[in-house]
């Protein structure tokens, strides 16, 4: 018979007989026994090493990267909390969202698939071809901790993957399209799809002379039910950031965020964009950046246009409450410009405001009256320029991300122009962005914030559509059985209340 060994490595045990393993027991003992062994002095020497073991393993408790964070299911959104080194940070969100991450990315590459005709390997080589080496230093090791906390929940994705997914609206597309341009000038899908209806007002338009933000985001509804994470995080270098994000996120994606250092940041996509560099920075490495570093409205603009790939082209809008100033950044690739003002509102709604950016960089048409972006721009503007100046506040800002007026028809409405989106009822579906009649796309949850609220670091924010309407597959795909094939991960949307979410002070260190 051949003998047995049982060894521990710190932390961990492994049993093996003969050529067997066992699975791994989840002691903290380093112990070695050979079968009918009478070693004195082996017997010593290993019961040493499992004291010392046992003391390295009592120490790395107090070093647990998972003692500071934590995780609460709300409403439909998930909230964590994660602080620490980049590494703890990218652990903690690996380990706590497992599930989550594993879901979304399935969804997402599930859909790529279908809709780019492009398999997840191709999205994975892009990763490593030109964004992978283009990540700071601390954005990789956060990256890396997001894998390894996946693997500890037996997830196994690798820093490509999780890559990948975080560039999932500038590889899917931006990059995709550019490549078809490339192979074929003019042949490309250029309809850079329009996410968001969002404004920011201060000064005479507000209710109490401050800022308030508000943002929904529109995407489809495929992967749109998973952007339900609310992140609370506490990095040991730069600002302390609360956000709204898809889970594996490292940062906002549809971008809604504030910081301990009074910024607030969201966007809306420039519709029909058609320019990419796959020599720049990614996009989103550069918005988590912005979130982090940042401290004023200059510095978003400094971050956002450094190394500029034009991947996910937007309007962003951007707040400081140290100065009660807000600014509008209309990103490009080589075109932008700023707006800024202490007595304004700035509104998006997928559309382009700058005639060079819209010329040069996009072909989107900014007279046609009956797109999704210009209907919901006239719409914004009744509501925000003219019923509602003077009376923003958080109330009033939820009120605008869930409004259903269709100002081309001069009536409410469920369908692509109103604020809150239904293309799935839509039977035009959205031309400009390429989409089908009654494609499931539209508002998936809604935020708002005021300066007063971001001052203690709290938003609210609504899952799934903000009118409160649930999307049901069951129902919907025996309507639209052209669709079924996002049943596979697609079920039902559910639209819960209004949350006031808010950030947990960091730990005490030691």
């Amino acid at each position: 018979m051949p003998k047995a060994v049982y060894y521990f490595t710190p932390c961990n045990l492994v049993i093996m007989s003969g050529y067997a393993a066992l699975p791994p027991h989840k002691h903290c003992l380093l112990l070695a026994i050979y079968s009918n062994t009478k070693h004195i002095t082996m017997r010593k020497l290993l019961f040493f090493w499992a004291l010392s073991s046992l003391m390295a393993c009592n120490q790395n408790k107090t070093n647990d990267p998972l003692a500071k964070a934590t995780r609460e299911d709300k409403n439909g959104w998930v909230y964590v909390h994660l602080e620490g080194s980049p590494a703890d940070i990218g652990y903690q969100h690996g380990y706590l969202l497992a599930n989550e991450i594993d879901t979304a990315i399935q969804s997402v590459a599930y859909a790529f698939d279908h809709e780019t005709h492009k398999d997840w390997q191709f999205y994975r080589a892009a990763a490593k071809s030109f964004l992978w080496d283009k990540l700071d230093p601390e954005y990789k090791e956060e990256i890396n901790g997001i894998v390894a906390g996946l693997q500890a929940k037996n997830k196994h994705y690798d820093s490509l993957d999780v890559t990948a997914y975080n560039a999932m609206e500038e590889l899917g597309f931006y990059y995709v399209p550019s490549l078809m341009n490339a192979a074929k000038p003019g042949s490309g899908n250029n309809k850079a799809p329009g996410n968001c209806s969002a404004f920011i007002a201060t000064g005479s338009f507000t209710k109490d002379g401050k800022i308030v933000m508000g943002h929904n985001n529109w995407t489809e509804y495929i992967w749109g039910q998973h952007w339900n994470v609310v992140a609370d995080i506490v990095p040991t270098k730069g600002n302390h950031i609360l956000m709204d994000c898809m889970p594996g996120f490292i940062h906002s994606g549809d971008d809604f965020l504030i910081t301990n250092n009074g910024l607030l940041i969201t966007e809306t996509t420039i519709t029909q964009f058609n320019r990419f560099d796959s020599t720049g920075v990614p996009e989103f490495m550069r918005a988590r950046k912005a979130a982090q570093y940042a401290n004023s409205i200059d510095d978003v603009v400094k971050i956002f246009t450094t190394g500029n790939n034009g991947g996910y082209a937007n309007d962003w809008l951007i707040g400081d409450t140290k100065t009660n100033e807000v600014a509008k950044l209309e990103l490009g690739l080589k075109d932008y410009r700023v707006w800024r003002s202490k007595d304004t509102a700035m509104i998006g709604s997928n559309f382009a405001s700058d005639s060079t950016l819209i010329a040069q960089e996009t072909t989107f048409n900014p007279k046609d009256s009956t797109t999704s972006p210009n209907v919901r721009r006239k719409r914004m503007e009744e509501l925000v320029y003219i019923e509602m100046k003077g009376k923003l506040d958080a109330e009033n800002g939820k009120i605008v991300e869930a409004d259903h007026k269709d100002a081309l028809a001069g009536k409410n409405a469920n369908n692509r122009c109103v604020i809150c989106g239904h293309i799935e009822e839509d039977p035009l579906g959205c031309k400009e962005w390429d989409n089908p009649p009654y494609y499931p796309m539209g508002a998936v949850q809604g935020k708002v914030t005021t300066a007063d609220l971001a001052k203690d670091m709290k938003f609210w924010a609504h899952m799934g559509h903000p009118c409160g309407e649930d999307f049901v597959g069951s129902k919907f795909y025996v309507l639209h059985p052209q669709f079924a094939w996002m049943g596979k991960y697609l079920q039902t949307m559910k639209a819960y209340p209004w949350t006031l979410f808010e950030a947990k002070p960091a730990a005490v260190k030691g």
